[in-house]
């Protein structure tokens, strides 16, 4: 199974701008990160899916004045925040050791790290957990990617080389065939195809446990929750009503900052901070909110699809700053201008249901209507909150989540013991 890491530390800005060259250093070019680079090596890490570094440095910061309230000045972070299999603690242990003096490097650069600082502890301790993970595929390891896509690329390549004798063959006789090719790949060590790992007791229980609990819990508060149910209809209508569109056009600076980063790969980074609107009634909605959501992506959501947007590999929402402040990042598949599409267009109340809640988002009709079916508004709200990632690393660069799947299928198809003719041609199409 999968976790996530999330290191938060506040930025010394006196040194804001040497912190910016040094990670900048760690790229190739603008978006395109050296995956040994000699500062923190990602490559190393045989269990890390994706990776980044990003500034948290809110421009937007004078939105709430809107209500009439003050501005606040939240501090400038520093985050550094991955998708790993197994344990995020057995990660950052892993970290500390091979990339230690590129980490000390790095966070001296943040408030309250010094010289001796015990690096592994002072981590930990700024390890921030999502309020929602999704990941596209739960179990599915860096190492099975790498082995998967090694196999898709060996039976290509046969194909290739054989297609004329191949050609007038039965599926069946295809298929028999390109097994006895894998099964001398394999023995030459060409090929690696590694059994799958039992999945830990303790992940399993945690995970049953929480299975079985949040439904028990919803259906034992269900009763207080039909009574508030009226109440907080009123209320929603009554903030949907007062609270304030902010979706201006976005800066041409800032969006040509942001494009310069996007685009060099088949998959793409998106990191995103916003404030909430302020109250209590909009923090208690999204806390629970993002409990709910947080159910579905850990047993409905896990098998290739978030509601029905498969572009996605991972992401998460977290609460930052005493849940003053929601932090969005995700990695998928194609544009940016793409991504927002099959969201507006798929699930365009999910959007709703989470962003609705963040300040300026454009008018929501009773939670789950209108907002992001206003496009363009939409647009320029999720463009206006995005940040520059300073650092992203992905560790299968030209795979998308339908690569990755259909490598699993191939694989799959290799492994069963029979198959009908039928089974044989839609293995055989994969290719």
């Amino acid at each position: 199974p999968q976790s996530s890491f999330m290191i938060v530390a506040e930025i010394n800005l006196q040194r804001e701008a040497e912190l910016r060259r040094l990670l900048a250093s760690m790229n190739r070019a603008p978006g395109i990160v050296d995956p040994l680079n000699a500062v923190v090596p990602f490559r190393k890490f045989d269990q890390l899916h994706f990776a980044r570094f990003v500034i948290l440095k809110d421009e937007t910061l004078n939105d709430i004045t809107a209500y009439g309230l003050a501005r606040v000045e939240y501090p400038t972070y520093l985050v550094f925040l991955g998708d790993v299999d197994g344990e995020a603690e057995d990660f950052l242990e892993k970290a500390a050791e091979l990339a230690g003096s590129g980490l000390r490097q790095i966070f001296s650069h943040c408030a309250g790290f010094t010289e001796h600082a015990d690096l592994l502890s002072w981590m930990k301790a700024r390890n921030t957990a999502p309020a929602t993970m999704y990941v596209n595929w739960i179990g599915r390891t860096v190492r099975q990617v790498d082995e998967e896509e090694a196999l898709h690329q060996a039976l290509q390549r046969y194909i290739r080389e054989n297609s004329e004798a191949l050609r007038p063959m039965s599926a069946r006789h295809v298929h028999e065939m390109m097994k006895g090719f894998i099964a001398e790949e394999k023995k030459s060590g060409h090929v690696t195809l590694t059994p799958e790992k039992p999945t830990p007791f303790v992940w399993q229980l945690r995970n049953s446990l929480h299975l079985i609990g949040v439904p028990l819990l919803l259906l034992a508060v269900s009763p207080l929750l039909l009574l508030y149910l009226p109440f907080f209809l009123i209320e929603l209508r009554r903030h949907e009503t007062i609270d304030p569109e902010i979706a201006p056009r976005v800066d041409p600076a800032h969006a040509d900052q942001l494009a310069l980063l996007e685009d060099h790969d088949v998959t793409n980074q998106f990191s995103a901070l916003g404030s909430l609107k302020p109250g209590l009634f909009r923090l208690s909605t999204i806390s629970f909110l993002l409990w709910v959501i947080d159910y579905t992506t850990k047993h409905i959501y896990n098998r290739g699809r978030l509601a029905r947007v498969s572009t996605i590999h991972f992401a998460r929402w977290v609460f930052l700053d005493d849940k003053k402040r929601l932090l969005f990042a995700s990695n998928y598949d194609g544009s940016l201008e793409s991504y927002m599409d099959d969201f507006i267009n798929k699930v365009g109340f999910g959007l709703n249901v989470v962003f609705g809640n963040g300040l300026g988002y454009p008018k929501t009709n009773w939670l789950f209507l209108d907002g992001a079916k206003d496009e363009q508004k939409f647009k320029n709200f999720l463009r206006r909150h995005q940040l520059p990632t300073e650092v992203w690393y992905s560790a299968h660069p030209g795979l998308t989540v339908l690569d990755k799947r259909r490598n699993m299928l191939i694989r799959s198809g290799l492994e069963q013991q029979s198959m009908k003719e039928p089974e044989i041609q839609e293995w055989l199409d994969l290719f």
